[in-house]
């Protein structure tokens, strides 16, 4: 089996929208997993330097499937700008790349029925 999978991570304020952002991208089949866990942050916005705690969120999906997620982590994100930032997997155990490919077919539907194609 090809394999075109990729890593997407991004951020929350706090665990509740973390886990509940989560629920919804594994549950509508746009990734397969999310692994999530608290993190120290410290970034410039608006001008200003900030700190705080946030929740980092890694997504496993395909490729094919980014501009779908994307568009739902923006849906359900409170942030004026989120960060959402997609890396490839260049290689992997097979056995969990095909889950992956297999746990994400129904987002892969959705592509054909909404007739969006990367």
């Amino acid at each position: 089996m090809t394999h075109d999978h990729i890593s997407i991570y991004t951020t929350f304020p706090d665990r509740d929208s973390a886990r509940a952002a989560a629920r919804v991208l594994v549950a509508e089949g746009l990734v397969a997993c999310a692994n999530l866990t608290p993190i120290e942050s410290i970034y410039t916005w608006q001008g200003h330097a900030e700190e705080t705690t946030e929740w980092a969120v890694w997504l496993k999906t395909r490729r094919t499937l980014y501009r779908l997620v994307e568009a739902r982590i923006r849906a359900l994100h409170s942030y004026e700008v989120p960060a959402i930032v997609a890396y490839p997997l260049l290689g992997g155990y097979p056995a969990y790349l095909d889950w992956i490919a297999d746990v994400t077919q129904r987002g892969i539907a959705r592509l054909t029925d909404e007739g969006t194609d990367s």
